[in-house]
């Protein structure tokens, strides 16, 4: 959870070890305080997007480049897709988790924060607006902005990809 976490709200692979690290040290040395008001993974996530803000904010001090959130660690074989799936199906597949990656780190960071705590962390509005520390309603405000923009974004790729593909014909 702690690693796919961070790995979707910074977009890059590069340092997960070590935030993820930080997230433990940082759980570690909260629980003494911890008071049990809240569910203990409320509070774990709470930690994960803070270390992921620090991030963010450290990334932009240094000059950064985008990094994709696809490239894997493992060797190529791991990432064959399924051989049911022909080369264009793949290639479109391969295309469409591009433009999503690409759109997703587009969006704000409290944004990009609630669309994966909702749709890849499975986490409710509830758990959401506790960890961000905001009312619910604003949540869905977030998550209503970021789909409608990941949404326009994804169109307006599809269409510039269909533009060039008739421009080489």
């Amino acid at each position: 959870m702690v690693f796919s976490t961070l790995v979707r709200l910074t977009g890059s692979r590069e340092h997960v070890e070590d935030l993820a690290q930080e997230v433990f040290l940082r759980l570690y040395r909260a629980l003494p305080g911890f008071r049990g008001e809240a569910l203990l993974s409320t509070y774990l996530y709470r930690i994960v997007v803070n270390v992921a803000q620090n991030e963010w904010k450290r990334r932009k001090r240094v000059a950064r480049s985008t990094v994709s959130i696809s490239d894997e660690v493992s060797g190529w074989e791991d990432r064959l897709e399924h051989p049911g799936l022909n080369a264009e199906q793949q290639l479109s597949e391969n295309e469409f988790k591009l433009d999503v990656e690409e759109q997703l780190q587009r969006l704000s960071q409290v944004e990009r924060t609630v669309l994966v705590l909702y749709h890849q962390e499975e986490r409710t509005y509830e758990q959401i607006a506790e960890v961000l520390r905001m009312p619910i309603g604003t949540v869905r405000t977030h998550l209503h902005r970021g789909r409608k923009k990941m949404r326009e974004g994804l169109a307006s790729a599809a269409r510039g990809r269909r533009t060039a593909c008739l421009v080489k014909q």
